[in-house]
């Protein structure tokens, strides 16, 4: 990728539905060169999809936390087996296995404080495998 692919991918986050002529003229790139490149990213795999960004506040889930798992080996669940169970939960987001104190790092979504705490009391810590959490919540985004 060079200065004009980064550029082009830059603009491609902010708006993924952007135009190419959109793209284009605000480059200031010819709409050609931006559609081949485009298609060159998607056909390589560095673009692996467009998506939507949804107003989780107007969709009724505007709390996150992420909560960190402390894996239980003892169970006979492998930890790669536990993050996929927990991926399945509609609550999460998203799983992610890490280095550290902590296993696994899950980012979940809720209506209030509560529904954060009922689903860690009552969904989370019922799984076979996760032995302790630890729920940090999120204030604001700002990126």
């Amino acid at each position: 990728m060079d200065q004009k692919d980064h550029m082009i991918m830059d603009y491609l986050k902010e708006d993924g539905r952007a135009k190419i002529s959109d793209i284009s003229r605000e480059l200031n790139i010819p709409r050609i060169t931006v559609y081949e490149r485009i298609q060159a990213m998607v056909k390589s795999g560095i673009i692996k999809k467009f998506t939507v960004i949804p107003d989780y506040s107007e969709l009724g889930i505007p709390v996150i936390a992420y909560i960190f798992i402390l894996f239980d080996s003892t169970k006979g669940l492998s930890q790669r087996d536990l993050a996929k169970k927990i991926a399945r939960i509609n609550e999460v987001e998203e799983v992610h296995i890490v280095a550290g104190i902590w296993d696994i790092m899950i980012k979940v979504r809720g209506k209030s404080m509560e529904d954060i705490g009922n689903f860690v009391l009552d969904k989370l810590r019922s799984i076979e495998g996760i032995d302790k959490t630890e729920t940090v919540t999120i204030f604001s985004t700002v990126k």
